[in-house]
């Protein structure tokens, strides 16, 4: 093995079950199609189901509607074994209701989890998340898109983008202005993907191009009420609670693409010959692969070690902002690594770590960007 085994500190038998299971699943459904599909921008809708019977989508989701219960450790090892498939468009994608119904499992009434969570969790419905605006990202509390109240429906208008799943979900999870200026005037409403007055716009992208991602426009779409997430005015507090398990995974990701990358440029590197013998046998090449291995050891430590915070009970927000941004550096730096070492291979279309190094950047900026980041752990920090 280049990289050490996972802590047995942290991961027992049945989390190694767990992860042979994620990288069987992706490694045999996801990896041999992971090239076609970023070249035709979308997946198979069936994906979903297969998932789903794989145990993979229901993770974390209250049993009653399907779910499995998890510790962190799990999510941790689904987050970083689904980069054995290649393509983060694919896994965005097919996981983008890890981020669009965690709100309803929080906040919904049972009503609302009863009816929509269930075949969600079953691969039969698309989840998505609608938060950022054409003119503003993480300033959640700024956000325009208005919803206001006539008899039993919300009347909403406005516009989303950047929306993973937004060209095909049937359920999308939106943030919308219901009250005055600021946090207190946020509320979160599902609303259906054949509601009358939406529509949406695909977006082409530097990476994850099998990830569908559009601009989603709501010209007065009449949303039941019943479709409201949690209170009035209460949608900023689970958009915040979200964002952290948003930000956490995509740090698991990051080290689970780096160490992919690693896997490929170690691999090329026996089989390559240069000079009368293999890349490996070159120093400089051998402490290229070792730093790549160094930051990803490094990265792994800090993610087991949040995951136990947060198995505990503890909350440590500005540790989760530090780690998205140290993994996805530790992911950009190997990937950057791996395309280099692969020469001109590596910068082949069709090559995994080509892909990889064209979906680093996504990474840096999903979920808030490094510099919010910063200022969100440094305000947290009081610093």
């Amino acid at each position: 093995m280049i990289l050490l085994p996972p802590n047995p500190r942290y991961y027992s038998a049945e989390h190694e079950t767990f992860r042979a299971t994620v990288r069987r699943f992706f490694e045999q459904e996801v990896a041999p199609h992971a090239e076609a599909w970023d070249e035709a921008g979308s997946f198979p809708r069936a994906l979903y189901r297969r998932a789903a019977e794989a145990g993979l989508l229901q993770l974390g989701f209250p049993e009653e509607y399907g779910g499995v219960p998890c510790d962190a450790f799990h999510r941790m090892i689904l987050t970083q074994e689904r980069a054995w498939g290649g393509s983060g468009g694919v896994a965005a994608g097919l996981f983008s209701h890890t981020i669009g119904a965690p709100p309803i499992a929080a906040v919904g009434s049972a009503e609302l989890k009863a009816r929509v969570l269930p075949s969600i969790l079953a691969g039969e419905k698309i989840s998505a998340l609608a938060i950022t605006e054409p003119g503003g990202g993480s300033d959640v509390a700024a956000l325009t898109t208005r919803a206001h109240r006539e008899g039993g429906h919300y009347v909403v208008n406005g516009s989303k983008i950047y929306i993973t799943s937004g060209m095909r979900a049937d359920y999308i999870t939106v943030a919308v202005r219901t009250g005055g200026s600021g946090a207190a005037g946020v509320s979160l409403l599902l609303i259906e993907g054949d509601t009358p007055g939406l529509s949406r716009t695909p977006l082409k992208k530097m990476g994850w191009w099998a990830s569908d991602t559009a601009q989603l426009h709501f010209d007065n779409c009449r949303v039941p009420a019943a479709n409201l997430i949690g209170e009035e005015g209460r949608g900023f507090a689970a958009i915040m609670k979200n964002f952290n398990h948003e930000r956490l995974a995509m740090a698991a990701g990051a080290c689970g693409y780096a160490q992919v990358c690693l896997h490929d440029a170690a691999a090329w590197a026996r089989e390559r010959r240069t000079f009368g013998k293999r890349l490996a046998d070159h120093q400089v090449v051998r402490h290229q692969l070792v730093d790549m291995a160094t930051r990803i050891e490094a990265t792994r430590a800090l993610l087991d070690e949040l995951a136990s915070r947060l198995d505990a009970g503890a909350s440590p927000v500005a540790q989760i902002a530090m780690a998205k941004n140290f993994a996805t550096r530790t992911f950009q730096f190997c990937a950057d690594r791996a395309v280099q070492l692969l020469g001109g291979m590596g910068y082949m279309r069709g090559h995994r770590v080509e892909r990889l190094y064209r979906e680093v950047k996504v990474m840096t900026i999903g979920g808030g960007t490094e510099d919010i980041m910063k200022d969100l752990a440094a305000k947290q920090l009081a610093l």
